[in-house]
């Protein structure tokens, strides 16, 4: 059976990712309007994805077990050894690939300053949620990685942005055109430290903005339930509305539900039948509403 990986953007779509034991890896791709069928089969258990290696899947030597509930698709063991390989958790200082150092926009007041390898263009924006971003400069990987941590001190913004909190940023999104001065307003911040600029090549403001490509124009989609894990028996099944980096909005036939694509990796999935049980859910918590004057930084 096909196991889902997670969800990827590339070539600025989303697409559910699969891995079969003898048939390899496939994707699907998933467009507003169109549908979203999800079943978890009874008596399924979710197992570790295993682990990115040279453009293909390692599997988890153990197909170790996972609870539901969490977002986390990698056991203990398979998630070290992507640590052991990983720019995030400075293990791959040695990459000599040139990296981009951006800001990014979730809503009023959260923004982020982050780095993505140069040759992955905006898909590290897409796959994170941005509503909108900028590139603030280019260079080594060291070079970025302390313009990162430079700038984040001086302008006070983080390098990490939870779930919850785009979530509640984006239900509160002011126009296109507020964004954008909002993120130029960092951008010039950022601009006027020059710790990072002796080493990192400087890049002009462009704005880059997500929200009509994401589905959140005219309005962000307003879910009425969070769906807390994909448990064996139960399904998700209704049209795509919004999809956010890993946050899916579903048109079901229980109200708008927000669905976190990373619970769904590790599961063997199947489409719906007539009757199925929708996947638990949870109330989503009042979204966020800040002063629209309120700085980023």
């Amino acid at each position: 059976m096909w196991r889902c990986t997670g969800l990827r953007w590339a070539d600025g779509e989303p697409a559910w990712t699969w891995q079969h034991p003898h048939q390899g890896a496939r994707h699907s791709p998933l467009r507003l309007g169109g549908r979203v069928e999800l079943a978890v089969p009874e008596g399924e258990v979710r197992r570790c994805v295993g682990v990115w290696r040279a453009g293909r899947w390692t599997s988890c030597p153990q197909g170790a077990a996972l609870a539901g509930r969490i977002r986390r698709d990698q056991c203990e063991a398979c998630a070290a050894l992507d640590r052991s390989q990983s720019v995030a958790a400075d293990t791959a200082l040695d990459d000599p690939r040139p990296y981009s150092v951006y800001l990014a926009y979730f809503g009023p007041g959260v923004c982020k300053v982050g780095i993505t390898r140069a040759e992955r263009g905006s898909t590290r924006l897409l796959e994170q949620a941005a509503v909108c971003f900028t590139f603030l400069g280019r260079g080594p990987l060291m070079a970025a990685r302390r313009a990162e941590s430079v700038l984040g001190a001086a302008l006070g913004i983080p390098d990490r942005v939870s779930a919850v909190a785009k979530r509640g940023a984006r239900a509160a999104l002011p126009p296109a055109g507020e964004r954008a001065a909002q993120l130029r307003a960092v951008y010039e911040a950022a601009a006027g430290v020059a710790d990072w600029r002796d080493t990192l090549g400087p890049l002009p403001y462009e704005v880059v903005d997500h929200a009509a490509l994401f589905g959140l124009e005219p309005d962000p989609p307003r879910p009425a339930l969070l769906v807390t894990e994909l448990a064996p028996g139960t399904a998700v099944a209704g049209v795509l509305l919004a999809a956010a980096g890993g946050d899916l909005y579903v048109d079901t036939a229980d109200g708008t539900v927000l669905l976190d694509a990373h619970l769904a990796s590790g599961w063997a999935l199947t489409r719906p039948v007539a009757g199925q049980p929708a996947a638990p859910t949870t109330r989503p918590p009042a979204p966020r509403r800040p002063d629209r004057t309120e700085p980023l930084f």
